[in-house]
């Protein structure tokens, strides 16, 4: 590497300058007081743990995001985090094990080895919260509105929300017969809706009319409340598919009810995090935004490995991605107050005085500073009589000169 290229980032890697590092401090500070005052203790998971401990369970989905190292003290593997939930579930399973619902949330940076999407991060400031211990569309509510009430902080107003639950598909594939292998060619086929290689392989599996005609209708159950009804008819009448189909109508109904206007899209061939999730899924979208802004779901199963399986839901998102459409806030920084540097004690103890109430006080270095203007300062202290001031700029006598 040239001398020249020394200073490039590694492609995905990114760093955040000023005035965005304020804005996204002040929106990191926000979020978690919002999640605080609606009951999530505040986590803070380890940036690197043993392999097993990150990848157990569901957690396996994350085996090739993983950048892997041996510790050189154990001699054991280790793993730089690429997602946080299994951490917390190790938290919730190992650590606390209380008996009741336990409410999460956390926030910082994970590595990948990839990004999600072409030119995406591979280094996402995550941040998400999670709710242990409880069954029922209720915590799964409690989380996605959560979710919105995030983007809504982060200044994200134009969303729409994208619902699914796994266990239809699971469902069907269990009827079926489908060992893994088919279901995985099938999951893959479902995630394009790749009709014609769809109806391929339904007909390379020798399945039943009416299996066929379920997996089918899957590839068109997308649309708004109705595709619920229209499901309850077309996939059967087995348990698991109309109990999740019920769920789905109490959970849109619920969302309506507080959100009235927020668009909701339900996608039963929507199997984000099929591996990992188990019940409901979602995710927020924005106009002009190809990925989901924040996403989330049931994962019932993701305790057990830990010795304690405990129903969770939860969702995460990319404070960075957050920042980027916010529409609320600007990137210029506060306006400062220029101070010259003397051992004067009361002009010290008004710089004191000044900071403690939010003002943000630059002294001067002699013969180093540039302009206050460049600074960012518009006010400056000036001595009138025996007191020092605040004043505009303006009437300084480093503004004459």
């Amino acid at each position: 590497m040239i001398i020249e290229d020394r200073w490039l980032l590694p492609e995905g890697i990114e760093e955040v300058l000023p005035p965005a590092a304020r804005r996204l401090e002040r929106l990191r500070r926000d979020l978690l007081d919002l999640y605080d005052s609606w009951g999530y203790e505040l986590v803070i998971p380890p940036f690197i743990e043993f392999l097993e401990s990150l990848l157990t369970g569901t957690g396996n989905d994350l085996d090739l995001q993983t950048f892997k190292l041996t510790d050189q003290l154990s001699g054991r593997m280790m793993g730089v985090r690429a997602d946080m939930t299994p951490q917390v579930a190790r938290i919730d399973a190992h650590r606390l094990r209380h008996d009741g619902p336990t409410r999460f949330c956390y926030l910082g940076s994970v590595l990948r080895t990839r990004s999600d999407s072409l030119a995406g991060s591979r280094s996402p400031l995550q941040v998400g919260a999670e709710l242990y211990g409880h069954v029922g569309y209720e915590s799964d509510l409690e989380v996605l509105l959560l979710m919105l009430e995030t983007l809504h902080r982060a200044g994200i107003v134009d969303v729409y929300l994208d619902l699914g639950h796994v266990a239809v598909f699971r469902s069907l594939v269990r009827q079926a017969g489908l060992d893994r292998e088919r279901e995985g060619m099938l999951f893959e086929a479902l995630q394009r809706k790749a009709l014609p290689e769809i109806r391929e392989w339904l007909t390379a599996y020798a399945l039943s009319q009416i299996m066929r005609d379920r997996f089918l209708a899957l590839v068109e159950l997308n649309g708004g409340g109705e595709v619920l009804e229209a499901a309850k008819q077309l996939l059967g009448a087995d348990d698991e598919v109309q109990q999740a189909l019920n769920t789905l109508e109490q959970l849109t109904a619920a969302i309506q009810r507080r959100i009235p206007k927020l668009p909701i899209h339900i996608d039963l061939a929507e199997l984000r995090g099929y591996r990992y999730h188990t019940g409901v899924v979602f995710a927020a979208y924005t106009p002009g935004q190809g990925q989901a802004v924040a996403q989330g779901g049931r994962y019932d199963e993701i305790g057990q490995v830990f010795g304690r399986s405990r129903p969770a839901t939860g969702f995460s998102a990319d404070l960075r991605i957050l920042l980027s459409l916010s529409a609320a806030g600007d990137d210029t920084s506060p306006k400062a107050i220029y101070a010259p540097r003397t051992d004067d004690s009361a002009l010290d103890a008004l710089v004191r005085a000044l900071r403690s109430r939010g003002e943000r006080v630059i002294y001067a270095l002699p013969a180093s500073d540039p302009q206050p203007e460049a600074l960012g300062c518009d006010r400056i202290l000036v001595m009138q009589g025996n007191n020092w001031v605040v004043a505009p700029l303006d009437v300084s006598p480093l503004k004459k000169t």
